[in-house]
């Protein structure tokens, strides 16, 4: 899953984090992170290698244009190797300023808390640096990202928004991707409720009278009924896509595929509880295919099975 957290420091100044999946499935939640972030905690750990899901990271985070802070971290293992690292790193293009480059890097010890304030602090001098301004004025329409959408049980669908711009308060009438709804809650991600978030903050959403897809931009509008109009547009525009992609059967392939000792096709419904693990395991079953077996999804689904 993909987590947004936010922590407040001493001086009160609050920092959110975005916690993206390492494992090679979640490709996409990492370049979706890396397009709402303003900078990138690149984590190696220090007793392995520099694996190709960190090198696919740091290709995200340059093809958004954000700057990377390396956190070394498991420093307190026996068999940790900083140097093997900050080679390994040098010779993918990332150099750290121990080496003369332009990139921070902090050992840490995540068990230990060893080096998470010296980390953070290194964040906070790059968004000095970056000059990190947000628009809190209440007369602009605010803005947000969903960044992971689930069906909850008792509250129904709920999605962890990051807002962007302007004030999200209880009871605003909103529009995102194919869905539309007031807001009827909202919650930090400690379960506690909002009645107002700001630039920056995390929150959990209820009121979606559909399910929005990870990665949808939130938007709050005038009236119910504007956010009706532009949900009905959009799902209009995404089944006429859809309809579009879907494959259509002739008589020559059944024929061809009858010579051809005929292809063998697994149907797959894919039930998960966040639309982000859907996206990542159908992306895996894609890639599983062989000429023997071939893999179509004909349902996916975010619920109960």
């Amino acid at each position: 899953h993909m987590g947004a957290y936010e922590v407040t420091l001493e001086n009160k100044q609050k920092l959110t984090f975005l916690d993206t999946p390492g494992h090679e499935a979640f490709t996409a939640m990492r370049a979706r992170g890396a397009q709402v972030t303003d900078v990138v905690i690149l984590v190696v750990a220090a007793d392995d290698n520099v694996m190709p899901q960190t090198v696919e990271a740091i290709n995200h985070a340059k093809a958004a244009e954000v700057p990377i802070v390396v956190a070394i971290n498991k420093i307190d293992k026996p068999e940790a190797n900083v140097e093997k690292i900050r080679t390994q790193l040098a010779d993918i293009g990332v150099l750290v300023e121990d080496w003369g480059g332009a990139i921070q890097c902090q050992e840490i010890s995540a068990k230990k808390g060893q080096g998470v304030r010296d980390l953070i602090d290194k964040v906070l001098v790059e968004a000095e640096l970056l000059e990190l301004k947000a628009n809190y004025s209440d007369d602009k329409l605010a803005k947000g990202v969903v960044i992971e959408a689930e069906l909850d049980k008792g509250k129904g669908v709920v999605a962890t928004v990051m807002v962007q711009t302007g004030i999200i308060n209880v009871g605003m009438p909103f529009v995102a991707g194919g869905s539309s709804g007031r807001i009827r809650a909202m919650l930090d991600e400690r379960g506690n409720r909002l009645e107002a978030a700001y630039p920056s903050q995390p929150v959990r959403i209820l009121g979606f009278e559909e399910l929005p897809q990870a990665g949808d931009l939130l938007s709050i509008v005038p009236s119910d009924r504007e956010a009706r109009e532009i949900a009905q547009r959009r799902q209009v525009i995404r089944r006429e896509h859809e309809f579009r992609h879907s494959s259509r059967v002739k008589l020559n392939d059944i024929a061809k595929q009858v010579q051809e000792g005929q292809v063998q096709e697994l149907r797959v419904i894919i039930k998960a509880d966040t639309d982000g693990s859907i996206q990542a395991l159908a992306d895996g079953l894609m890639k599983v295919q062989t000429d023997e077996v071939k893999v179509e999804v004909i349902h996916r689904g975010v619920g109960q099975i």
